[in-house]
């Protein structure tokens, strides 16, 4: 299906085109004693053989992959290359990915890696190594970006920030990591930036923060100083950025090209202790429509995310979910699956409560399988609505629709 929807296919090719930041990030902080090498599974699989000139292979995944990662792990711990494993699927089940790797980093990598590759040379690695989340970015390495083959990505990632104020029950980002919400120097940011600019004349960025513009004075100073730099990006946040136009208009002028905001329903049912802190998004549910007026009205595109299976949405959530990206005019939309990942208070809420499916059958946390029995409909109802509306949001004549419309209003 996603195969022959626009939306699906143009949103599909731009997550499959991100490098690992983290994977990067390590190869940044190693000695130059070391050499490294980048390489994605792709490239493996298209040599159809494992490259053996390796002393240390470093793997991360995410859960929906994590079956090919430990195959890969396997098969090169039994020509004897030792392999260290990390990521946030790892940290989140630790002893499951001891079985396949001779060690695993749970939590935050730049804090231990160091120890890593010095227990490495030495022949002593340990089975596990833990750090404790309290990592200053203000002490981040440069990313290894010269590893990267420029021509393989449409973006490439920085990330300013780590953790998110908000403690939404299903999200699997860097919460997980680090308990604590957590800022980049500005300078090291810009250096980044910078760097990436060396080889890619007019790069396209990613921010990978979990929640972008919660420091307002912050990015309005890097936005101040990003604008020379003549770059596009993209960066993920709440809808209250909407209530600032001196933020939207440095936005805009800087180069935002469009913000993602989880809405996850436009309708109350489904909001209701979705946050373990408090129902911010419920409580400001009457500003949605507001929200992607006055940011699409600056020239930003919106991408609104919805989560459809949240306990207490009924099948009229499908209708509803479609009627609000018709009313709001957004110009991008994502629908997505409540998917309980490892390590989420989803996931043990509905451990606890027996209804989980296919415990431990990682490749169907993709946000796009149905891995768990919904409160308020039943299984098959959420996976032909999910399809519905998916062929419907996606289809070329609404997708050309919401294209054109905000290029004729806001462009």
């Amino acid at each position: 299906m996603g195969l022959t929807l626009p939306g699906f296919l143009e949103r599909g090719k731009t997550i499959a085109a991100l490098p690992s930041l983290g994977l990067l990030t390590l190869a940044g902080m190693t000695p130059l004693e070391h050499t490294c090498e980048y390489l994605e599974i792709k490239d493996i699989r298209e040599l159809k053989s494992l490259p053996m000139r390796f002393d240390l292979v470093g793997i991360s995944s995410f859960s929906a992959q994590i079956g090919e990662a430990y195959q890969l792990a396997d098969d090169y711990r039994a020509q004897g290359v030792p392999v260290v494993m990390g990521g946030l699927h790892v940290t989140s089940v630790p002893e499951e990915a001891a079985r396949h790797c001779d060690a695993v980093v749970v939590g935050e990598g730049e804090p231990v890696w160091l120890n890593v590759l010095q227990d490495a040379m030495n022949g002593c690695l340990k089975q596990f190594y833990r750090s404790d989340g309290n990592f200053a970015l203000a002490e981040a390495p440069m990313p290894a970006f010269d590893l990267m083959v420029p021509e393989h990505y449409n973006r490439l990632t920085v990330q300013t920030s780590r953790g998110c104020p908000f403690r939404c029950e299903f999200c699997a980002s860097s919460i997980l990591l680090t308990s604590r919400y957590k800022q980049k120097p500005i300078d090291k940011v810009l250096a980044e930036i910078d760097r990436i600019r060396e080889f890619w004349q007019r790069p396209f960025i990613e921010f990978a923060d979990d929640n972008a513009f919660v420091n307002r004075r912050y990015w309005r100073e890097l936005l101040t100083e990003l604008k020379s730099r003549k770059v596009r990006w993209f960066a993920e946040c709440d809808l209250s950025v909407y209530q600032d136009e001196e933020l939207l208009t440095l936005m805009r002028d800087s180069g935002c090209a469009q913000v993602l905001i989880g809405f996850e329903s436009p309708v109350d049912s489904g909001l209701k202790g979705l946050e373990l802190k408090s129902d911010w998004k419920r409580r400001h549910l009457a500003e949605y429509k507001d929200a992607v007026y006055q940011i699409q009205s600056h020239g930003i595109r919106v991408n609104g995310c919805f989560i459809l299976g949240l306990d207490g949405q009924r099948t009229d959530i499908f209708n509803q979910v479609y009627d609000f990206v018709v009313d709001s005019e957004l110009y991008d939309v994502q629908i997505t699956i409540q998917t309980p990942f490892p390590g989420t208070p989803l996931y043990h809420r509905l451990k606890s409560e027996n209804r989980l499916l296919f415990d431990g059958d990682w490749e169907r946390c993709t946000l796009f399988d149905v891995n768990y029995r919904p409160d308020s409909m039943t299984v098959d109802d959420l996976r032909d609505g999910f399809r519905d509306l998916a062929f419907r949001l996606y289809a070329e004549d609404l997708t050309s629709w919401r294209r054109d419309n905000f290029n004729r209003k806001h462009l």
